[in-house]
């Protein structure tokens, strides 16, 4: 049995609670034992990305300490909290905190994205899911741009059975969530949304599944009010379903 931290992100705390506890129960199928240390917190991607590493500093130095505590991997279902973290380093360099930066090199070494790990660490493909329908899966930008995980959630993908990913125009196009941006830059997300729903909806497909809450939830918000009749699942969620053919 492996033992991993659990790193839950604020996203799926607050507002997609079922994307954490797939993805701990998917870690327990898979043979691992959870760890979750209650005093983590935010990894302080809002506050960096809108220019606030200086504040951002004790909150990371928080998340620092906390995983410090063991040596286990720590595995997360966001890809964009995974590469903030990654970028810890680089930060306290330019803050001027070197021992800062050493101590977090090391903790941002034992982060992984969700299906990373299970691919890369665990060396699973196939973890025995059933889900029927067509789906688009959304590359998100943090995982495939900044982690470089783009083959593995497709290889788990292809193995669920009765699934079909149906490719899309511009697939690798970011949805316009972008953290803050979505807000900054309200009017220019809109339109990348709206684009990106419009050629999901070419293939009309059952379900659209990505590995980042937050792009799901942009994309989503777009389908909701467009009223289409789409399911938007986590990853975690669909290598934890087991449905009858």
């Amino acid at each position: 049995m492996k033992n991993v931290n659990f790193y839950v992100t604020c996203i799926a705390d607050m507002a997609k609670s079922n994307v954490a506890k797939s993805s701990v129960l998917l870690l327990e199928k898979l043979g691992c034992q959870i760890t979750f240390l209650e005093k983590q917190g935010c990894c302080g991607q809002p506050a960096i990305n809108s220019g606030y590493t200086k504040q951002a500093l004790e909150g990371m130095k928080n998340l620092v300490e906390t995983f410090e505590v063991n040596d286990y991997p720590i595995v997360a279902p966001a890809g964009s909290c995974v590469s903030a973290i990654k970028h810890y380093p680089e930060y306290f360099e330019h803050q001027g905190l070197p021992d800062w930066a050493a101590r977090s090199q090391k903790v941002a070494d034992r982060f992984f994205d969700l299906t990373d790990f299970i691919v890369n660490q665990l060396g699973v493909t196939d973890v025995g899911a059933s889900l029927h329908g067509k789906a688009v899966y959304h590359p998100s930008c943090s995982l495939f741009r900044k982690l470089g995980v783009k083959d593995e959630p497709l290889a788990l993908l292809r193995n669920v059975k009765g699934l079909e990913l149906e490719p899309i125009a511009n697939q690798e196009t970011c949805c316009g969530f972008g953290g803050t941006f979505s807000v900054k830059m309200a009017e220019i997300s809109g339109e990348m949304v709206k684009e990106k729903v419009m050629n999901i909806m070419s293939v009309r497909p059952t379900y659209l599944i990505g590995a980042d809450v937050s792009c799901l939830m942009n994309i989503g918000g777009r389908l909701s009010r467009e009223n289409q009749n789409v399911k938007v699942m986590h990853i975690a969620e669909v290598l934890l379903s087991q449905e009858a053919a």
